[in-house]
């Protein structure tokens, strides 16, 4: 199969669903209107179907592998990876003073929807430097940013972020590794971190970790923790990787998927690190690469997808399977069959639907950062966990239909569709569960009594209410769901015992994806006139998806005692 980048969707996306002319018409991306926006995203694509797709194959049949302490990379990484480092899509949002293109957020997603598509073992090596060179531009030193910055974002090196530990996964205030002052403007870090996403590799002349770590009198839990950037190779007097720094690769993980990306256990042995942040606020520093990477994952989800569902349909329309229905009047193949029509179709609307969720994420990004308006953070920090967990579970519902739309053939590994399943099926889990992320929605993201989600509501009610004349059916059932969602938002806050927000908490965030989903659905279909492929698409959605709702918000309300109705033994019995 050949990868087909998915410019065109973009450009309507830009053009009709989240107004990138608004991010154009401020002052901090006036030099990035919409004629360069379409001229990134062709040139973008032109490189993930050339350099990325090919080998997209190669990172599952010849996995990375440690030999002699040092990671190799699969066949055709390398120079996969020189096409996207030289293009300068690395640091395509970075800050011009250090090299970076300054481009909108938004553009950057976009290009990491289609490079996640082409090949998601690559593009994670990518991402996690995209969010260390944002959490360094925030929070590190000038020297720091000096020395780091200009090879972070020009891909020369990449950078990795180091949370987790064997006894303390999510509970990240449970680490054990520390950190020892030197007396001279560096520490000693030691201690073991598990599931690092490119911990090393021979494609880059320096890795660069960002590890947590406790001072000795740092408090313990998150509070307590600091962050240091500790590189691969110490960088000599001229700022070119010098001394080995001492720290090693244990081990690679054998895992399910995502064979080409080197997932490491690291060992840090009383390396020589920086501290990034002030003291004991590590958590706050790293979060700014968390939430950077949170909206990368979502991306990487519903990218992984998108290299599903172009999958099953090209397989789709090639493959014939006795007397289709459509006879003369079809094409012959098993495409004609209304089963893998619904299939196809739902994969096509849930994969606009969560795009068009990041991309609307990353325009509430850029515009709080040109405007520092507050509306434009929280509405960003509402989407946040929704595009996360959404763009992940489209992916992996995506790459389920796109095996069953193959059949048998699907169940083969010959035929590459089930690697996209293996492969997406981590995005759910890493950058903080899907789980978490919906407790932070009815968490955190509710601390402002619903006010976020009450703006996003009116916004989609008076979309509905001003297509009642050219949709009526349409535009009612998306209102009907909006009030819904309303409904379940107020019963959200008005818990006081989070215990039962976080029983209903992923349903009701699946529950708002629905809706959201609607909304950017009737949205396409008032853009296209009424008559069209996306208007088609905005019927499937919103008469055969949206109605999931009901449901989802009923599970939501349910609250906790239920849950804990079984004990532990009544589940073993």
């Amino acid at each position: 199969m050949t990868y087909r980048a998915t410019t065109d969707d973009f450009q309507f996306l830009f053009d009709h669903i989240i107004g990138y002319d608004d991010i154009a018409a401020t002052e901090l991306f006036a030099e990035a209107p919409g004629d360069m926006a379409t001229a990134v995203l062709t040139e973008a694509g032109k490189m993930c179907e050339d350099k990325l797709a090919p080998s997209h194959r190669d990172g599952d049949l010849t996995p990375a592998v440690l030999e002699n302490g040092v990671v190799r990379t699969s066949p055709g990484f390398a120079d996969a990876y020189a096409a996207i480092a030289e293009g300068g899509w690395v640091g395509m949002a970075a800050d011009p003073e250090y090299g970076g293109m300054g481009l909108p957020l938004t553009l950057q997603t976009a290009v990491n929807d289609m490079m996640s598509a082409a090949n998601l073992s690559l593009q994670l090596c990518p991402l996690m430097t995209q969010g260390q060179i944002e959490a360094l531009e925030h929070h590190a030193s000038d020297e720091l940013k000096a020395l780091y910055l200009p090879k972070l974002i020009s891909g020369e090196w990449a950078g990795t972020m180091n949370l987790t530990e064997a006894q303390a996964g999510s509970d990240v205030g449970a680490l054990t590794s520390k950190a020892v002052d030197n007396g001279d403007g560096t520490y000693a870090v030691s201690g073991q971190k598990i599931f690092i996403s490119w911990g090393d590799n021979d494609i880059t002349e320096n890795v660069c970790h960002l590890v947590l770590a406790r001072l000795p009198d740092g408090a313990a839990g998150t509070k307590g923790i600091s962050l240091f950037l500790v590189p691969k190779f110490i960088p000599d007097a001229d700022g070119n990787p010098g001394e080995k720094n001492d720290l090693r690769v244990v081990s690679l993980e054998h895992k399910m998927g995502l064979h080409g990306s080197p997932t490491a256990v690291m060992s840090f042995e009383g390396a020589k690190g920086w501290m990034i942040g002030e003291p004991h606020k590590g958590m706050a520093a790293m979060f700014t690469m968390m939430n950077n990477a949170r909206l990368g994952v979502g991306v990487q989800g519903l990218g992984a997808g998108e290299g599903a569902y172009q999958k099953a349909l090209a397989y789709a329309q090639e493959r014939k399977q006795g007397r289709t229905p459509l006879g003369e009047n079809g094409t012959g193949m098993i495409i004609d069959f209304a089963d893998v029509r619904r299939m196809l179709t739902q994969m096509r609307c849930e994969l606009f639907a969560a795009r068009a969720m990041a991309l609307s994420l990353s325009k509430a990004i850029d515009m709080a950062t040109a405007t520092g308006d507050e509306s434009w953070k929280a509405r960003a920090a509402l989407l946040t966990p929704i595009v996360k967990a959404y763009g992940t579970e489209t992916g992996i519902l995506a790459s389920h239909l796109g095996v069953q739309v193959h059949g048998g053939m699907g169940f083969i590994e010959e035929t590459g569709a089930a690697q996209y399943c293996r492969d997406v099926r981590v995005t759910a889990i890493y950058e903080g569960t899907n789980g978490i992320q919906a407790m932070d929605l009815v968490g955190r993201k509710m601390m402002d009594g619903g006010e976020a989600a009450f703006r996003l509501l009116d916004e989609i009610e008076a979309q509905a209410e001003g297509a009642r004349a050219q949709f009526p059916n349409m535009s009612e059932a998306v209102w009907s769901a909006a009030e819904d969602l309303r409904e379940s938002v107020e019963w959200m806050v008005e818990q006081g015992d989070m215990q039962d927000r976080f029983a209903g908490a992923v349903p009701f965030l699946m529950g708002f994806a629905r809706v959201l989903g609607a909304h950017m659905h009737l949205k396409a279909a008032i853009a296209e006139g009424g008559k069209g492929a996306r208007t088609e698409l905005a019927r499937f959605h919103i008469n055969r998806l949206l109605p999931e709702h009901v449901a989802q918000f009923a599970q939501a309300r349910a609250g906790a005692a239920g849950l804990y109705a079984l004990s532990p033994e009544d589940l073993a019995s």
